[in-house]
């Protein structure tokens, strides 16, 4: 692996969370026969090869954009062209590969995106799909990827979720892409701040938001995490609310940039 020259701070904690989540669900991946790259997902058409192609792809974009702006903006304008061919073509890429010649390259590909996010500048504006971010953000972002692309996998293979250990980041970027999803659906975000307090895998409560908000959000940081990257129903979680803006949250929210998709299905787990 080459040398990570580590950055200071939250990018130090969001890069090693992001290491420790890709070696988790290698563990995951290395119980698989070759047949098992093909079994069904959660994700309409999509197998365990899709899954994990589909990550080696976005962290591919993720250097691409980080690296070489020019070749970045090709990719967003065939993007926009067709946002879900776009997609679909990137997750097909794992099938042509699926074993062990797309585990090197996904792994490859996270040891090259941590070297160009640390050596970033840490207020760089990095070009995306959705909106430019910082580094941190991205990572964030690659970790959010992580979870509910590891999820589908470990769902698929009657696994406990893994990735418990960037949870609190798949948190915060829920939170704060609370009005993007209302304005993805067309509609106004609200003005008011809403209070958020889930419980960490530990026990530990994490919050945003301030105490006195009339709408609040409780419950689980696993199902809040479930419910943002939109591997779960709400109607299969226990998340405790009020208010009519956070109800209407929890029907939308997205924390991925382009279309939110279908969701799952109420009961599907």
């Amino acid at each position: 692996m080459p040398e990570v020259v580590r950055a200071n701070g939250v990018l130090d904690e969001l890069l090693t969370d992001l290491e420790q989540m890709g070696g988790e669900l290698e563990e995951a991946l290395n119980r698989l026969s070759p047949r098992d790259w093909n079994k069904p997902t959660p994700a309409a058409g999509w197998t365990i090869a899709h899954q994990i192609g589909h990550l080696a792809w976005t962290d591919r974009m993720s250097i691409m954009a980080l690296t070489n702006h020019d070749e970045f903006d090709g990719a967003v304008t065939a993007a926009l062209a067709d946002p879900h061919g776009f997609v679909e073509t990137g997750a097909a890429e794992g099938v042509a590969d699926a074993g062990e010649g797309l585990m090197m390259r996904w792994r490859s590909g996270r040891e090259v995106l941590a070297v160009a996010l640390a050596t970033a500048s840490p207020n760089e504006l990095v070009p995306w799909f959705g909106p430019p971010m910082k580094p941190t953000s991205m990572a964030t972002a690659r970790i959010m990827e992580t979870f509910a692309h590891g999820l589908d996998i470990t769902d698929t293979l009657e696994l406990p979720p893994g990735g418990l250990g960037g949870l609190r980041h798949v948190c915060h970027l829920g939170v704060r892409t609370r009005d993007y999803s209302f304005r993805r659906q067309g509609l106004e975000a609200p003005t008011a701040e809403f209070r958020v307090e889930l419980r960490g895998p530990d026990g530990q409560i994490w919050s945003w938001g301030p105490e006195d908000a009339e709408q609040k959000v409780l419950g689980s940081a696993l199902e809040f995490s479930m419910l943002v990257t939109r591997r779960r129903h709400r109607d299969d979680l226990d998340l405790a609310f009020n208010g009519p803006d956070v109800n209407r949250w929890l029907d939308i929210a997205q924390t991925f940039a382009g279309p939110s998709g279908s969701g799952r299905r109420p009961t599907r787990f």
